[in-house]
């Protein structure tokens, strides 16, 4: 499979969704737990934004392998392909958590009220891992995103503006 669009490689139009809804799915899945009106606001939209992230994701990076192939190979592209090899596992946690928090606030709301403190602690610790989960994944997103900024720009001269 070529992964091109219009003789381009997709990998780089590809990344851009990533960058956009993985942080984007982060600030939802931030946001309902820590805002209940957000949760009743937002809904199945953020597991599915979060879903929009992951399949964004394994997009870039099935694009991002075929034109590794095509390109010639450095450090800085090892560093930034290792990356992506680990952003995927990291992503599928943060993925299994957003429909995992979503299902047991769906199934605690239904109870309304019976929950009692066992239900609470399970909402308070998946809560937490979720609001974990997203920043640890956005963080990745960025460096890994970095990795593959540097292994395309930095042989093409000086970008900070100082010899200007």
């Amino acid at each position: 499979m070529s992964w091109t669009v219009n003789g381009i490689p997709a990998h780089p139009l590809l990344v851009h969704a990533v960058i956009v809804l993985v942080p984007l799915a982060a600030l939802a899945a931030i946001a309902v737990v820590v805002w209940p009106a957000a949760r009743r606001w937002l809904g199945i939209g953020m597991p599915i934004l979060v879903t929009a992230g992951a399949i964004s994701t394994a997009l870039a990076k099935q694009a991002g392998e075929w034109l590794e192939e095509r390109v010639p190979d450095s450090t800085l592209l090892q560093k930034h392909t290792e990356g992506a090899d680990q952003l995927v596992p990291v992503v599928i946690v943060f993925l299994i958590l957003a429909w995992a928090y979503w299902w047991w606030m769906r199934r605690q709301a239904r109870q309304s009220g019976e929950a009692g403190s066992r239900g609470r602690a399970v909402s308070i610790v998946l809560g937490v891992l979720l609001a974990v989960a997203a920043v640890g994944t956005t963080a990745d997103v960025i460096i890994v995103g970095d990795a593959g900024a540097q292994a395309v720009w930095s042989d093409q001269g000086d970008w900070s503006g100082a010899g200007s």
